[in-house]
């Protein structure tokens, strides 16, 4: 599985952005998808998943009600949607594919990992 995202770029604070993972090669045998960030200094840290088969989604705490994770199986792409950014939204974003099944919320348990877009909100 390889994976490209894209979509990041430099916003001020309440901004919005979308991000896009797509997937080639055997994307078929994937059970999730997720989104992961790491800022300067610190751990690569979940954001948000979704099953690619029935669509379930999981959102840290720190995003819940700002960002939307949905996918396009016919374009095998995954979109994060990403509102009312804050400076502590800041971070390289990375998409992950996992293909065991499991609560896809853990860093360690995904398989696949895309080269990561850069997202800056300025204050």
């Amino acid at each position: 599985v390889q994976l490209q995202a894209s979509g990041g770029g430099l916003v001020q604070a309440g901004a919005s952005l979308r991000l896009s993972c797509a997937a080639s090669g055997r994307t078929f045998s994937s059970y999730a998808v997720g989104w992961f960030r790491q800022a300067p200094g610190k751990e690569r840290e979940f954001v948000t998943a979704i099953i690619w088969s029935g669509g379930s989604t999981y959102y840290a705490d720190s995003v819940k009600g700002r960002f939307t994770i949905s996918r396009d199986n016919a374009k095998n792409t995954v979109y994060l949607q990403m509102n009312n950014l804050k400076p502590e939204d800041t971070a390289v974003y990375f998409c992950a594919v996992r293909l065991r099944p499991g609560r896809p919320i853990y860093t360690q348990t995904y398989d696949y990992w895309g080269q990561g877009t850069q997202v800056t909100v300025s204050s």
